[in-house]
């Protein structure tokens, strides 16, 4: 049913299949697809339907099943009249259009109501909105707040003489007089001689004050709210006060403080009684914390702009400051408070913008924000092209050029000013960014054809392409790669999603989101909760992350009324870095009663002499200093405490545990000053302080004293350690990542995960690495990453760092440093290079893989000028790093090429969503929704043949005969299988094209190369075409023509369908499903008679005639330029592990082909044996 509401304020969602239909049937329920796809579904559907993964309609199998929208759907076994099981189901729904309905019921916003505040004081105003429709429906037509606040001051206050010297603080509007010279009235009671609050002299208040975690608040302070220099009292060890003469007049209110804890007010509630009792619970405090920082604009000359900071803590923050170019920003002038509005802008109010915001716990600065400011007249965008070279096909050799490559253009893809908003707007309405606003067709000579491609003419400023950004992975255990099933996801303390079968998790990244912090909890407790910090391209697009887990260590009991020691140390024969002691009595329970049975204590240590446990480091080892900047922290170790009663059902906590940190673990005696206890907050993902530590000396058994660090801790509502050093010596390092060993600035990859991992070498063996000291991961852009790391200009190996890459969980290769180690080819500077050291993973182990390279982190000399310009940068020239050209100093990862090409004719960077350009030839028609064919073709040759898909424009007026693009795949050998071979080739998917209004059935011809004939086609696939007419004519036997399907078929048809918000996430899943055979499972492995479409029968190719890759390898001046589109796939299980995805040829690939054909012989062998 679909509400009576216009068609166009509702959407069709994509298709969902989260259950199978074993067991008792196939549940497609709502609430279990709203928890895996968050955003992606709306909370109330209107309707619903159901098609089976081959696409027939629920209403035409002949099953018994049900639909409910606000359900979902299910079909039961017992119900089937047939006794066959259910068929296995896929399920849409129909939910209001997020980008229309938010403006079609809201009314607009109220004025801001009175400030709530007394003279001189911080409150609140509110304002309000209303939803125009009555509609069931309510939530999701009118997302977001009925209500807003914001911050505000009270009025002004008077200062009158009073009895004694201090001078009383007393709002304007109070006017009575009570006693001579005081304008205080009292509702109850009397006024006190002071003149500064009413008095109750028979009234009694007893309070009681309690932490979040039940203890009692000891030493507490209560004040009056308003003279924060009068302490009435404090609390006792129990949280316990009294104070006798106040009046519960409703107007009393009581200031209640304790360090490290936020501030409570309480206003006292009118009460005739003689006695009154109250409770209250303090918070931890928190630091102020940037969700949103400003985000960078641009304007003409005489526009206005706002910046907006968006700040979380409590209490909230009472001051903000802003700064242009690291100047302050006079308050009075610019009248600023969480944003900054700068009217009639001129040229050198251009630069950056931070902010700094304040509360009683400490102070946060934002990042800074650029402002462009652009003359009157002047384009906001450069009109002419950037160049960009894509590569064409085997036969289209250009003899102008001489060279497979053709310059096609591009825009850079940057904010614009567009049209002017008069009211300030922290977000603009519409964003708009630079794109190609004229393509011109061009057509280039082919051996035997012509082919067409759109070229960049010219660019413009224009309204940016929609896009998404996704985190995905798999949450595994750091020491086995066990798989954590059905863990759940938190952000914010809020539950969002949770992991599958396999630890798999996709996110999307909400829009007023910065930085990423999720935590990851084991519903089994086999792993400890674990929150990271997940870098995301705010452009759009999936980034993969791998996150490991440490595994909680078996829990062992403590006797609570004696004093217990815990070792904090994980490797083996070696002596623990620290020890927890536990005093006896020190545990309580949730309540605040003290606990005295057994206790069952986990306390399980993350150890920095272990680096291949660095990975698993919590969050990004960041803490927030007095002024409010991000510094770094050098760990020596942190430890997760779980302590449980007897029957480990409840929580306990602890008071006053000590840690005894071992001096003779710390090598760097700089660091031991310096240390320091913290812990996690787990919803900034930031670490916060917890204490110091004291050096003491204690003899321990027969053996010399010893020195240790001690520090004090109590374990409350965080139960995440850290024996930290914040570390002052600090650089940047520069990482490119390519495509394929051609290293061009046009061949560099984006979405790329770089890590690195400092170590601490150890002494006399500079190479040999003591600990780790912190693990950092950032993406790549399109000029590449810098990581954060330790460095010093003293002595260029007191700190090391391993670095490795992935994409999409494939490991990416470093450059060579072993037999031949070339500076140029490694990217840095030969007069900087040996200072360096640079060292790939089997540069002495070649049996080693070889994604990573170690480096000494030598802080560049300023002196030296070559050292100034990379690789490495000092901590103060991130931006130089970040925006330095191609030819200055970086490090260098590519993927291993494969055996796949890909040209479009609209060309499209599937690294940056935000380049699509509208077209009706665009291969992928919608930026939001990427869907990815493929079609299974087996070939009975003892060669591997290349097969092509040719798709052109087969039903829609504006595209037929027109091409999409070509795809040239080469096939794997089968390995248990003497002359044959698969390819999982790509084809256009039929479908909507960009303008959504009509549909094209794509028409794809499949063209192996050499002599080959079709020996057959898939029953059901040539059953499926016949039914779905027009049927394409296949009078050619050497290749096989079709209109491609509409439906997602399936691997009983040997097609392949998946869609997704991210290009090479549906490609990756697709390839994997085609490998592997099924709709449902995914391999690496190439399964050569499972899920075939099509068979071809393959003459073999005489001695001198060469494939498509080596005619392209071997052609004259073949440039070292990128690859329109390149990927990387599994070719035998003897290969190195990556994930099914397409790669690029390698044109090392002959001295690679013989072991595989040697494992390949043997593995016949080894079956004739059995």
């Amino acid at each position: 049913m679909i509400w009576n509401l216009s068609q166009g304020h509702w959407e069709w969602t994509s298709w969902f299949n989260v259950d199978h239909p074993g067991g008792s049937g196939d549940y497609e329920q709502l609430v279990a697809i709203q928890r895996y796809y968050g955003e992606r579904i709306c909370l109330r559907p209107v309707a619903v339907e159901a098609r089976t993964i081959h696409g027939v309609p629920a209403t035409m199998t002949g099953e018994v099943v049900h639909l409910n929208p606000q359900l979902g759907f299910w079909c039961l076994n017992k119900e089937q009249l047939s006794g066959k099981p259910c068929s296995n189901y896929a399920v849409r729904f129909r939910c209001p259009k997020r980008s229309t309905v938010s403006q079609s019921f809201w009314s607009q916003w109220s004025d801001w109501g009175s400030c709530t505040a007394a003279c001189e004081e911080t409150g609140v105003q509110l304002r309000h909105r209303t939803c125009s429709t009555d509609n069931q429906n309510k939530e999701q037509l009118c997302p977001g707040p009925v209500e807003e606040g914001r911050i505000c001051k009270g009025t002004a206050c008077i200062t009158t003489p009073a009895a004694s010297s201090k001078s009383l603080k007393i709002p304007r509007e109070s006017k009575e007089e009570q006693q001579p010279g005081c304008k205080l009235r009292c509702t109850m009671g009397r006024v006190n001689a002071e003149c500064s609050r009413c008095m109750c002299e028979e009234h009694l208040l007893h309070g009681s004050v309690h932490l979040q975690d039940g203890a009692p608040a000891s030493q507490a302070t209560v004040q009056l709210w308003g003279d924060s220099d009068q302490i009435l009292t404090v609390c006792d060890e129990k949280g316990k006060f009294r104070i006798p003469g106040l009046c519960p007049d409703g107007k009393t209110v009581l200031k209640i403080m304790k360090s490290h804890y936020g501030t409570v007010l309480h206003t006292l509630s009118i009460n005739n009684s003689k006695i009154s009792t109250i409770e209250v619970k303090l918070k931890r405090s928190e630091k102020p914390y940037i969700r949103k920082h400003p985000s960078n604009k641009v304007r003409h000359e005489g526009q206005s702009v706002t910046f907006c900071c968006k700040v979380q803590c409590n209490p909230p923050p009472d001051k903000y400051f802003w700064y242009h170019n690291g100047s302050l920003l006079d308050v009075k002038t610019h009248g600023y408070h969480s944003s900054l509005v700068l009217r009639d802008l001129q040229p050198q109010q251009a630069g950056q913008y931070l902010c700094q915001a304040r509360n009683i716990a400490g102070a946060v600065k934002s990042k800074p924000a650029s402002l462009t400011v652009i003359a009157l007249g002047a384009p906001s965008c450069n009109p002419k092209p950037e160049t960009h070279l894509i590569q064409l096909p085997y036969d289209c050799y250009q003899n102008l050029t001489q060279s497979f490559y053709y310059n096609v253009g591009k825009c850079s893809v940057t904010t614009c000013s567009g049209e002017h908003e008069p009211e300030p707007r922290c977000k603009d309405t519409t964003a708009y960014c630079c794109g190609a606003v004229k393509l011109v067709e061009r057509k280039i000579s082919c051996t035997n054809y012509m082919l067409p491609i759109k070229v960049v003419s010219r660019c413009g400023c224009q309204k940016c392409v929609e896009t998404r950004a996704i985190v995905r992975g798999r949450a595994l255990a750091a020491d086995n790669g066990e798989a954590m099933r059905f863990g759940l996801i938190f952000m914010s303390g809020k539950k969002i999603s949770m992991t599958g079968f396999r630890g798999s998790f996709s996110i999307q990244v909400p829009a007023d989101i910065d930085r990423l912090v999720l935590t990851f909890v084991d519903r089994y407790g086999k792993f400890v909760n674990t929150t990271k910090i997940l870098p995301f391209n705010k452009k759009g697009s999936s980034v993969y992350h791998e996150i490991k887990l440490l595994r909680k260590k078996p829990a062992v009991t403590l006797d609570c009324s004696v004093s217990n020691t815990i070792s904090l140390g994980a490797i083996e024969n070696q002596s623990p870095i620290a020890e927890l002691e536990i005093p006896p009595n020190s545990f309580y329970r949730q309540n605040g009663d003290i606990y005295r049975g057994l206790v069952k204590a986990s306390v399980t240590f993350l150890d920095p002499r272990d680096i291949s446990l660095a990975s698993a480091a919590q969050s990004d080892l960041n803490f927030i200093n007095e002024e409010g900047d991000v510094l770094p922290l050098r760990t020596y170790g942190m430890f997760s405490l779980d302590f449980r009663d007897e029957a480990a059902k409840e929580s306990l906590n602890a008071g006053q545990v000590k840690v005894f940190l071992d001096s003779a673990q710390v090598k760097m005696p700089e660091h031991l000053e310096k240390m320091k206890l913290w812990s996690m907050n787990p919803e900034t993902g930031f670490w916060e302080e917890e204490g110091d530590f004291t050096f003491i000396s204690i003899r321990r058994g027969k053996r010399e004293d010893r020195k240790f660090l001690v520090g004090n801790m109590e374990i409350r509502e965080r139960r995440l350690f850290n024996l930290d050093v914040p570390e002052s010596r600090r650089c940047y390092v520069k990482v490119r990542t390519f495509r394929s060993d051609r290293f061009m600035p046009s061949n560099q990859i984006e979405g790329v995960v770089v890590s690195l991992i400092n170590v601490e070498p150890m002494s006399g063996f500079s190479s040999n690495p003591r600990a780790w000291g912190r693990f950092d991961s950032v993406i790549t852009g399109p000029n590449g990453a810098c990581l954060p790391a330790f460095c010093d200009d003293q002595q260029p190996d007191a700190y090391s760092a391993y670095v490795m890459a992935t994409l999409a969980g494939e490991e990416l290769e470093a450059v060579a440093s072993f037999p031949d180690m070339n500076s140029n080819t490694i990217g840095v500077q030969q007069s900087y290079f040996n200072k360096l050291q640079y060292r790939r993973s089997d540069h002495e182990d070649a049996n080693v893989k070889k994604t990573a390279f170690k480096i000494n982190v030598a802080k560049p000399t300023p002196t030296v000028s070559d050292e100034m310009d990379g690789p490495i940068y000092r901590y103060e020239n991130f931006k130089e790093c970040e925006e330095a050209s191609f030819s200055a100093g970086h490090f260098r990862f590519y993927r291993v090429e494969g055996d796949s090409y890909a040209f479009n004719t609209v060309p499209f960077n599937e690294d940056d969503p935000m380049s699509w350009t509208e077209d009706y030839l665009a291969w992928w028609p919608r930026p939001l929704e990427f869907r990815a064919c493929y079609i299974k073709v087996k070939l009975h040759s003892p060669q591997e043949i290349t097969v092509r898909s040719r798709n052109t424009g087969g039903t829609h007026p504006q595209t037929v005969g027109n091409i999409y693009g070509i795809r040239d795949m080469r096939s794997t050998r089968a390995v248990d299988h003497l002359g044959i071979s698969a390819v999982c080739l790509e084809f256009k998917c039929s479908g909507m094209l960009y303008d959504q209004e009509r549909i094209d059935r794509t028409l794809v011809k499949i063209i192996p190369q050499g002599k080959c004939h079709r020996e057959s086609v898939n029953n059901m696939l040539q059953e499926y075409l016949v039914n779905h007419l027009p049927l394409a004519v296949n009078n050619d036997s050497s290749e096989f023509t079709m209109l491609a399907p509409l439906d997602p078929l399936g691997h009983n048809y040997g097609i392949y369908t998946v869609t997704d918000q991210d290009p090479r996430t549906a490609k990756e899943i697709a390839l994997g499903r085609c490998f592997h055979g099924s709709s449902d499972s995914v391999s690496r492995v190439m399964k050569s008679n499972v899920g075939v479409a099509l068979t071809f029968n393959c003459d073999e190719k005489q001695e001198h005639r060469q494939n498509i890759f080596q005619s392209l390898q071997n052609s004259p001046r073949f440039p070292e330029v990128n690859n329109m589109s390149m990927g990387r796939r599994k070719r035998g299980k003897e290969q190195r592990d990556n994930l099914f995805g397409l790669r690029q040829f390698n044109k090392y690939r002959k001295q690679r082909i013989a072991p595989r054909r040697k494992q390949w012989q043997r593995n016949l062998q080894f079956s004739a044996l059995d």
